[in-house]
């Protein structure tokens, strides 16, 4: 951006943290109370599994064990809106993530869409439907995920028992590794959910089964090999099958709700949840409202039942054997029963927050693998988690992939790291960053952006050092730290006169001349910044540099933030005016209010930069406080009229109501 001033600080510390304000964590949502006879307490999970989101991307129960179930991570995220693009990726060789956008009306009625191994089929948003048709999982198939989709309406008028019509919504024989979560299955031509012929490591967590007669079933073998997780998930409406498990090695029923069950007056096949055949089944913390013979097992199964609610149940409470202890196969939490109610008619079936996660490097061994597999002209979210670690590489993500979170997975920002070392000499300013943002609507969260290039160890004439380039629209930090020397942080438009707007809280950024700077419309809210001393007693270098096209009242807005400082007293300035290539309708705009300077800052803070003077630009301070915020005649004061005006929300919300400060 600037020529490097030569005078260089003496040594660059490690990657201290710096205390910051840290965005709390969300604490899970408890509902209902124990306090009804048999309502057993939430079982106590030590670790990770204790604080499962009800919303994880990835599976727990029967379907994490065994090498677990990833879907199609690694693949490509493909957007689907007709039965032939979803055949067509549902049965390809490769993994995919498949996103159902809208209602997919299947013909013939009641034809399959065969779903093949290393899939994720995911509804976007709660819109996500497939009409008349039934996704079927040929033998042999494994690692796939079914999420957040409505499948329904292949009933045939006057077949009620499906004796006709074989319409399921999901069929599955001798499958493996499958997960089915947060779907809603309706009214259906033969069975819901059919699991069949030795089907293994299965789990069937948060759904909604409606309005039918036969809801789920499981078996149809005489092997008992069968192991399967169902939990969270709401029975209503139905009649049998809810479900029915046959010849299963282990069956683990815990916190379902049936109600409102079909009473059509059947003494035998109206029923709740049965263990049949050599079935092992354990179920806990279940809510029975309206249920004709809730749970009942055959005389060759066992079936052990604790803490479950009756209300208004009548028939069949079998209870026998001792089944098996599913904590020696897997941790998980338990609600109480009497939440159950609440809970799964709240959380089961699609939801709007349910996306897409890819893994790094789980399910794609680089960030920029992950960037790389979001679709073109993306328009749903989709979360890029990055495990703990420090990646040593470059990340691009270009303006055609818009809507990406990218999420570090760590207790602490600083776990982790995407790092890399280019200065300008090798690429021009934009070509040393390490992270360069061009998409609108990314949010980057708990993570720490760095350029480590030594600019003490060596001598070039390009010393510049991004961290962090971005030209997009809409760009959100929250706890992230920006580390680097001069020009560490660039916020910055397509071109001069087009205006973007970038939210940066609970942060941290260092450097030393220039480092943060740019054009876009910038607010940093609850951060620290950090002004590096480069070992001089005059001038150390300079906080921001401002080129705000002159059309735009709105540059940089440094506001309830804290500046600190190891450099000698008076020897930092908060800005200069940049003006690229001599521009001169980039006239910047800097406004640093509420905020704590250290004694390193200059009595006259602002300076003049390459030929044109700070005091033609719009420099400001309001109500800073600490010894850096002496007042002199060369720091000029917002107004209080004019403090009304300069606020956070004035600075974001452009012409389309952008605010994401209001989250907090």
């Amino acid at each position: 951006m600037t020529q490097h001033l030569h005078s260089k600080r003496l040594q660059r510390p490690g990657y201290g943290r710096v205390v910051a304000a840290v965005l709390g964590l969300v604490a899970a949502l408890g509902l209902g109370a124990a306090g009804e006879a048999k309502a057993a307490p939430a079982a106590q999970v030590s670790g990770a599994s204790a604080s499962v989101d009800r919303f994880d991307d990835r599976p727990h129960g029967f379907a994490s064990l065994a090498g677990g179930t990833t879907g199609g991570a690694g693949g490509k995220v493909v957007t689907v809106t007709d039965q032939a693009a979803l055949a067509r990726y549902a049965a390809a060789e490769e993994p995919y993530v498949i996103r159902v956008s809208g209602a997919i009306a299947v013909e013939p009625f009641g034809s399959d869409i065969v779903v093949g191994s290393n899939k994720t089929i995911i509804g976007v948003g709660d819109t996500g439907e497939i009409v008349h048709g039934e996704l079927h999982l040929d033998p042999g198939t494994h690692n796939v995920i079914i999420r957040n989709l409505t499948i329904r309406d292949s009933y045939v008028e006057g077949d009620w028992d499906g004796k006709t019509t074989d319409f399921d919504a999901i069929q599955m024989d001798t499958a493996d590794h499958v997960w089915i979560d947060h779907n809603r299955f309706e009214h259906m031509g033969d069975g819901l959910l059919d699991i069949r012929k030795d089907s293994q490591y299965v789990t069937v967590s948060y759904n909604q089964f409606r309005s039918h007669n036969k809801a789920f079933g499981i078996g149809w073998t005489p092997n008992v090999l069968t192991q399967i997780t169902i939990d969270h998930n709401w029975f209503t409406g139905t009649k049998q099958r809810n479900p029915s498990a046959d010849n299963c090695a282990y069956a683990h029923l815990y916190n379902n709700y049936l109600s409102a069950q079909v009473a059509d007056g059947d003494p035998v096949w109206t029923y709740g949840n049965w263990s049949r055949g050599r079935t092992k089944m354990v179920i806990e913390n279940s809510y029975y409202d309206g249920v004709q013979h809730p749970y009942q097992a055959d005389t060759t199964a066992e079936l052990v039942q604790r803490g479950s609610i009756l209300k208004n149940t009548t028939g069949r409470t079998d209870a026998w054997g001792t089944a098996f202890d599913p904590r020696s196969f897997y941790a998980y939490r338990l609600d109480p029963a009497a939440a159950v109610p609440a809970l799964v008619s709240r959380f089961s079936g699609p939801q709007q927050r349910i996306g897409v996660t890819l893994h790094v490097p789980g399910g794609y061994p680089t960030v920029q693998a992950a960037v790389d597999a979001v679709p073109d002209q993306n328009t749903v979210p989709v979360t890029i988690a990055v495990a703990p670690g420090t990646y040593r590489a470059k990340v691009y993500i270009p303006a055609t992939k818009p809507k990406i979170v990218l999420q570090g997975t760590g207790q602490d920002r600083s776990d982790t790291v995407i790092v890399y070392d280019t200065p300008a000499e090798y690429g021009g300013s934009t070509g040393s960053a390490t992270v360069r943002i061009a998409a609108n609507d990314v949010t980057a969260r708990h993570l720490t952006f760095s350029n480590d290039f030594d600019e003490a160890a060596v001598e070039l004439k390009g010393e510049q050092a991004l961290a962090m380039k971005t030209t997009g629209d809409r760009i959100v930090f929250e706890d992230t730290a920006f580390l680097g020397n001069q020009d560490t942080l660039m916020t910055d438009s397509p071109k001069l006169d087009v205006i973007s707007r970038v939210y940066i809280r609970d942060s941290y950024i260092e450097g030393d001349v220039d480092f943060v700077y740019g054009r876009a419309t910038t607010v940093i809210e609850r951060s620290v910044i950090r002004a590096l001393s480069r070992g001089s007693d005059t001038n150390n270098g300079y906080v921001t540099a401002a080129s705000t096209w002159t059309g735009n009242p709105y540059g940089f807005l440094i506001t309830r933030s804290k500046v600190v400082s190891d450099a000698p007293d008076q020897s930092f300035h908060l800005g200069r005016p940049w003006h690229p290539g001599g521009e001169p309708a980039a006239v910047g705009q800097v406004l640093i209010r509420d905020t704590e300077l250290p004694a390193a800052v200059k009595t006259s803070p602002w300076a003049d930069m390459s030929g044109f003077s700070w005091k033609d630009a719009r420099f400001a301070e309001y109500r800073n406080s600490g010894p850096g915020a002496a007042p002199s005649a060369d720091r000029p004061q917002l107004a209080g009229a004019d403090a009304r005006t300069y606020t956070v929300t004035n600075y974001l919300k452009g012409t389309d109501g952008w605010a994401p400060h209001t989250r907090h």
